[in-house]
């Protein structure tokens, strides 16, 4: 192609790429606020949405040469149209995420058959159009390109390069600056007005061109048929390679946790370099055929099949002494460790889809179409079935198994040194693999028994003897054995005005709040999202058994804020410890107004809610603000341990109390609970000064609330998890 048209199309496609990562970015998370935040809904959503580019991508390679004869219209004008219809994704998406979840209130608990079938079903119909629209981009503005007599038989790769490019950028830009700035809608429709920008600029292109009778007629060519076995290899291979790729990201998000942390960057930063390393690739691929010194794909094949098991290497726990004497980042090492693969699959990808397309829309759709539909399969295979059942080590290890498989397919086609090279390091990875453990088990398990548990939202690990059992979620701390998560009980109980008859706990952990509730002889409900943390309660308490046979108890399955939406039940007191840290994804939604508001419907008439919040700052102002708007009467107390904060809110005023009264209204079963782990030989008078702790550090709300009104925390402005622009200019001093 002429440079200046190369140029227009890579900045339309650079675009493109940027807005479509962006609502990925955040249809996931409006996905995670309607269906739960649990893996099979950021499954669900990866899978569908690569459904649709891959349907849209076939659809447009087959659609796009009728439409243009019968029309006699560039190409172009039909790109343009589709990035308008792209657009307006940025509010049918929220709107049908809505609508959905309304519909699906009666579908039972969140691991229930039902549920998980529906969610799917819904988050389809949702992102389904928008997705396919996505796709028929590649093969409109190749179309477009087979226009001119000096077509350029490469033109996916360049249209390739510029959209991964964008989304890098797009995913960056996103997470980082947009949604802390402007909100998440605010941000889909920033990503809707540049969607109307490219789609005008591009149908006034294919408009001018028209009005100069520049449009050719072109026939619709039938795919290149030159070399059918060499074709079928080379489509296993896109489709293996697509199916391994997402996979392995799925996994690789699960299984480095425990390393980058559980905040919405965390993933942020594995996807950006994951499209970086293919953006590079891509980059080097575009070079190499301008200087005439393509690599084989026999070559490639192998070098991705070897780099796949790199980060299987790396994610070995063991490994941490000799990072730490080398001085290199954990986190940086395993961003590295996926560099090789991602850039070796940036370079083959587009190379297959050249050499079969050769410019031809119509079978460079096909062949994206069948890269992408490995994309659908191996996100839910790996959150559906490998995670659960293997773990991420194990799991990374079988993915690797067909790109070793195809690798062996081409191995007499290699050099005798490359031979022999690929068999040994082939030999010397997988042993490590193989022997090698999973970072989600955690770093250092310690003394005593350690019990792994996995199911579909996450792996669980319990380790520890006494009172310093420790609980890891995909290899994250949650909880320790504290007197704290019994005052999340006791407290709210005992400031209830009446004799309470019900209370309501969201986020189980080691169950010890759960255990302080029944002993009031109420009826008590916990909400837990991970079916495991709920099975790893006996080994945290000796009474497990007999509290799990309490008739009064029940342990339901589910995602806290879905609850509210489906039930009508409500309670005296609700009690919330929403899993660290402060800013881990998803938390926004335990502390934001909007929740504040679905939870007060489920108070009783002077019902009292707790919120546990562990530490100081800015977000602690906002989880204030978000409480005091949204109810009339609200408290607050520093926790027994001298850290943290209680607190308490309520539709009716919340009466002052002593230490004696707080006692006085405790039940027998409650005193002996709270004296359960209180040193000394004096049990009930460490009870009593706890207690006496505990009321006379009440906070002066005026000294947390800052007097900033708009920080706060919403459904669309999450301002505890985006927050790297505060910190960022709070270190630098701005």
């Amino acid at each position: 192609m002429k440079s200046h048209r190369s140029k227009i199309l890579f900045v339309l496609f650079f675009v493109s790429g940027f807005c479509g990562l962006l609502y990925q970015t955040v249809w996931l998370r409006l996905g995670l606020a309607s269906f739960g935040v649990i893996t099979p809904v950021v499954s669900v959503i990866v899978s569908v949405f690569m459904l649709g580019l891959g349907l849209g991508s076939w659809l447009g390679g087959r659609c796009i040469g009728p439409l243009r004869n019968k029309t006699g219209l560039s190409a172009i004008i039909f790109y343009g149209l589709t990035e308008l219809i792209i657009g307006l994704g940025a509010f049918g998406v929220p709107a049908c995420f809505a609508i959905g979840n309304s519909m699906l209130l009666l579908t039972g608990e969140s691991n229930s058959l039902q549920y998980l079938v529906g969610s799917a079903i819904v988050i389809a119909a949702s992102i389904f159009v928008w997705s396919t629209a996505m796709g028929t981009t590649f093969p409109f503005a190749m179309a477009f390109v087979e226009e001119f007599e000096d077509t350029d038989k490469r033109s996916f790769s360049l249209l390739y390069l510029a959209n991964v490019a964008g989304a890098v950028l797009g995913t960056l830009t996103t997470v980082l600056v947009l949604i802390e700035l402007l909100g998440l809608h605010m941000t889909l429709a920033v990503a809707a007005v540049l969607n109307l920008l490219i789609g005008v600029a591009a149908i006034c292109w294919g408009v001018s061109r028209s009005r100069k009778r520049l449009l050719m007629e072109v026939e619709t060519h039938e795919p290149v048929q030159s070399n059918l076995p060499q074709s079928a290899f080379s489509q296993a291979v896109l489709f293996t390679t697509g199916f391994v790729s997402m996979a392995m990201e799925v996994v690789w998000t699960r299984a480095y946790t425990v390393v980058l942390g559980t905040l919405v960057y965390s993933f942020a930063i594995l996807l950006s370099t994951y499209l970086l390393a293919t953006c590079a690739g891509s980059y080097l691929y575009r070079r190499s055929c301008a200087c005439k010194t393509v690599a084989s794909k026999e070559l490639l094949l192998m070098v991705t099949a070897i780099s796949a098991l790199i980060p299987v290497i790396i994610g070995d726990p063991r490994l941490v002494p000799l990072t730490q004497a080398m001085h290199i980042p954990l986190d940086y090492l395993v961003l590295l460790s996926i560099m090789p693969f991602c850039c070796s699959l940036g370079y083959l990808t587009p190379l297959l889809i050249d050499d079969l397309a050769q410019g031809n829309p119509v079978t460079a759709g096909k062949a994206y179409a069948v890269n992408i539909a490995g994309c659908i399969v191996g996100p839910l295979l790996a959150g559906y079935a490998l995670l659960p059942v293997l773990g991420a080590r194990l799991s990374l290890v079988i993915l690797t198994a067909p790109l070793l498989v195809l690798g062996s397919y081409v191995f007499m086609k290699l050099t005798r040194p490359v031979q022999i090279s690929s068999v040994t390091i082939t030999a010397l990875l997988l042993c490590g693999a193989i022997c090698g453990r999973d970072w989600e088990e955690g770093l250092n398990t310690g003394a005593g028994r350690t019990i792994v548990r996995r199911d579909y939202a996450a792996t669980v690990v319990s380790y520890g003897d006494g009172m310093k059992k420790v609980l890891l979620v995909n290899g994250v701390g949650m909880t320790v054995l504290t007197p704290i998560t019994k005052y999340m009980a006791h407290l709210p109980l005992a400031f209830h005005r009446k004799r309470p008859e019900s209370a309501l706990l969201i986020c189980f952990g080691m169950g010890t709040t759960y255990r302080s509730l029944l002993s009031w002889g109420i009826h008590a409900t916990a909400i837990e999202l991970v079916p495991s943390v709920r099975d790893a309660f006996d080994y945290y308490c000796d009474d497990a058994k007999t509290v799990l046979q309490n008739p009064n108890g029940r342990i339901i399955i589910d995602d806290g804020r879905r609850f509210f939406e489906r039930t009508k039940n409500r309670f005296d007191v609700i009690t919330i410890d929403p899993p660290p840290p402060i800013e881990a994804a998803g938390s926004s939604l335990l502390y934001s107004e909007d929740f504040y508001k679905l939870l007060k419907k489920h108070l009783k008439s002077g019902g009292i809610l707790q919120q546990w919040f562990p530490t100081s700052g800015k977000t602690l102002s906002a989880v204030a603000r978000s409480l005091v708007d949204s109810f009339p009467y609200v408290k607050a107390f520093t926790s027994v341990e001298g850290w943290g904060c209680h607190f308490l809110a309520s539709d009716q005023p919340i009466e002052d109390i002593t230490a004696d009264q707080m006692i006085s209204r405790l039940p027998e079963a409650a005193k002996q609970d709270l004296q359960e782990w209180c040193p000394g030989k004096n049990p009930l008078l460490q009870m009593k000064a706890g207690i006496d702790t505990v009321l006379m550090h009440h906070i002066d709300l005026r000294t947390i609330l800052d007097h900033n009104n708009s920080i706060r925390i919403t459904d669309d402005s999450p301002f505890n998890e985006y927050c790297w622009l505060r910190y960022h200019f709070a270190r630098t001093g701005q």
